[in-house]
């Protein structure tokens, strides 16, 4: 397994196979549970690679599956091993979102659908702070701090000359004129967000207050594209104490038609662009009406 490979990927990928040996034996992750005297959830998170997987756990999974290939064995135990190292996120401590940050280090494009704040890999860091600060009102200054440093790590994307991240946002109006932090604030924040639209990877979209109810309406999510083929789209969606990952071709098929739609009623970038535009004037000329 390539190095380059972070260890959630390489999680993901020893999962779908672990999975792939199980259906080919026609097993349930219940009957393998038994088999093993574990429970289905810790099978079922072994094979969706929500969890670590340990040189032990694929040894007991390859005696169940009967695999003789010695060299399959010896292959899944290293990615277990793999799997096991590290990401650059983790030198900031317990970071709830983890499990994301990995997908979102390897994808290779990202869709995003916001209809409250600034996208995060958009956003400046003097409205990253204001926005953590507001929502986890009870986080200290060192925990809010450590939040606007793995915001502006995931930022590099989009800066990475050699492999930049695609990303297309459509942003809920509301998200413009909700006033996070000073007038001031916002002007430079929006600022920032039209020139980083002007990227030739990164494409932004309003969808105005006029096109009433939209298929975004019941809130954020963002769906995630893998440079290989063997990895499957992802749809992410963010939760107060637990997030959401589906990866069935039928849910990510439902949330990619839910995104056209979005991308169709949405502004196009140019118009986006100017509105944004005349928004941080608005602020920074400081109008009451924005």
């Amino acid at each position: 397994m390539a190095s380059s490979v972070n260890p959630t990927v390489r999680r993901r990928r020893l999962g779908q196979e672990l999975r792939r040996l199980r259906e080919a034996k026609n097993m349930t992750a219940e009957q393998v549970a038994e088999r093993l005297l574990v429970s289905q959830s810790k099978i079922s998170r072994l094979e969706n690679g929500r969890r670590s997987i340990s040189q032990r756990d694929v040894r007991d999974l390859c005696g169940v599956y009967e695999v003789e290939d010695e060299r399959l064995v010896d292959s899944l135990m290293q990615m277990a091993k793999d799997s096991r190292q590290q990401g650059w996120w983790h030198a900031f401590g317990d970071i709830p979102y983890s499990v994301y940050i990995g997908l979102e280090t390897d994808a290779e494009s990202l869709r995003v659908y916001e209809p409250q704040i600034i996208p995060g890999l958009l956003q400046t860091h003097a409205y990253a702070e204001a926005v953590i600060a507001g929502a986890l009102p009870e986080s200290t200054p060192n925990d809010i701090e450590k939040r606007v440093q793995v915001r502006t790590r995931r930022q590099e994307r989009i800066r990475n000359g050699e492999r930049p991240l695609r990303l297309w946002v459509v942003i809920d109006e509301a998200a413009l004129h909700r006033q996070v932090g000073s007038r001031r604030l916002m002007a430079e924040q929006l600022e920032h967000l039209a020139e980083q639209s002007g990227l030739p990877h990164v494409t932004v979209q309003v969808l105005p207050f006029h096109m009433g109810a939209h298929p975004g309406i019941s809130g954020h999510y963002a769906i995630l594209e893998f440079p290989d083929a063997s990895d499957s789209s992802v749809v992410y969606i963010e939760g107060v104490t637990s997030d959401l990952y589906l990866e069935k071709a039928q849910d990510v098929g439902k949330y990619s038609v839910m995104y056209e739609h979005l991308r169709a009623q949405a502004m196009n970038a140019e118009d986006t662009r100017v509105f944004i535009m005349n928004m941080a004037k608005r602020y920074a000329d400081g109008e009451s009406d924005v």
